[in-house]
C-alpha cells in the first residue's frame, strides 16, 4: 500500500512535492526494515537529492533524509560512509538548530552508535556521555530518548570495564 501511495503521489503531485518525498522516505524505511538495502538506497538518494534542490542542504527535512541514509550505511556496516554523513548532519544541526535541539542530540546519539559498532569505543563513549548530559538537561531523565542514551552508555561502559 505504501508503494501504491508513493506512485500515486509521484504521478499526481510530482517528484518534488513534500508529500511525495515523505511517501518515498516511508517506502525506503519499509525496504530497510525488510533488508532490501539496494531498493532503500535508491529511494533515500532520490529523497536527499530532491530535498537538497527544493529545500536546501541545511533544513530539517533534508537533514532527516541524510540521517536515514546514514542509518542504512550503518546497518550495512559501511562505517566510514555512515560517519561522514552523520558528522555532516550533526554539525549542520548544531549550526542551524542549536546544540541542544532534539534533532542535534539524536544525530549525536546516532554518530556514537556508528563509532561503537565500528570498534571506536573510547570515542563512542565520550560522545554518548556528552549526549546524555545534554539530554538530561534538555529533555529530563525520564524522557525515552534520554533513557535510550543512558542505557547504551551504561552497556558500553560495562563492556569497557570487562575489557571487551
Amino acid at each position: 500500500m505504501s508503494i501504491q501511495a508513493m506512485e500515486v503521489r509521484k504521478r499526481i503531485l510530482g517528484l518534488d512535492d513534500n508529500d511525495t518525498l515523505n511517501s518515498m522516505a516511508m517506502v525506503g524505511l519499509v525496504y530497510k526494515l525488510r533488508g532490501q538495502w539496494d531498493a532503500a538506497e535508491e529511494l533515500e538518494v532520490q529523497v536527499i537529492e530532491t530535498s537538497k534542490k527544493k529545500l536546501g542542504v541545511d533544513l530539517p527535512d533534508t537533514l532527516t533524509s541524510m540521517a536515514n541514509r546514514a542509518s542504512t550505511y550503518r546497518n550495512q556496516g559501511c562505517w566510514d560512509t555512515a560517519e561522514e554523513l552523520e558528522v555532516q548532519v550533526m554539525e549542520t544541526s548544531k549550526k542551524k538548530l542549536g546544540v541542544d535541539h532534539a534533532d542535534t542530540l539524536t544525530s549525536m546519539h546516532n554518530l556514537a552508535f556508528t563509532w561503537q559498532r565500528a570498534g571506536r569505543q573510547p570515542e563512542a563513549v565520550g560522545l554518548m556521555e556528552e549526549c546524555v548530559r545534554s539530554r538530561k538537561r534538555v529533555l529530563v531523565l525520564d524522557h525515552l530518548d534520554t533513557m535510550l542514551s543512558c542505557t547504551a552508555l551504561a552497556a558500553w561502559k560495562a563492556e569497557q570495564s570487562k575489557g571487551l
